[in-house]
């Protein structure tokens, strides 16, 4: 495992379940935004529990991640976004994985790079 991860990567290490405020975090949004998403994407259903508290799985901040990735960086619309996640799933997760693996490559070297200079 990488020496320098992410504060949300660690994060997810750790539980089984995430709040929606540590989600909101990780993901990049406010946690209103994630329960639009609820709204929109049939596919982003955190557990709840009695006292109607949201309880995200690994898999749902995945989710949560992708559509941030295809609404906010990408520009798709809602609509748009739900339409190619469910027809390209397997794509999709495939490439958000690569660019996260890439940029916490970036990050690791960048750390490296800095040590070497505080070095010199």
């Amino acid at each position: 495992m990488p020496r320098f991860l992410h504060c949300a990567e660690q994060l997810m290490s750790d539980k089984l379940y995430y709040n929606i405020k540590e989600v909101a975090e990780m993901v990049g949004v406010e946690p209103s935004v994630l329960r639009f998403w609820e709204k929109k994407f049939p596919t982003l259903q955190p557990k709840t529990t009695g006292n109607n508290v949201r309880q995200y799985t690994k898999e749902n901040i995945e989710l949560a991640k992708l559509i941030y990735s295809l609404v906010k960086v990408r520009g798709f619309k809602l609509e748009a976004a739900r339409k190619f996640i469910s027809a390209n799933r397997g794509v999709v997760e495939r490439q958000t994985k690569v660019m996260e693996l890439l940029t916490s490559v970036r990050d690791e070297l960048m750390a490296i790079k800095n040590e070497l200079s505080d070095m010199e």
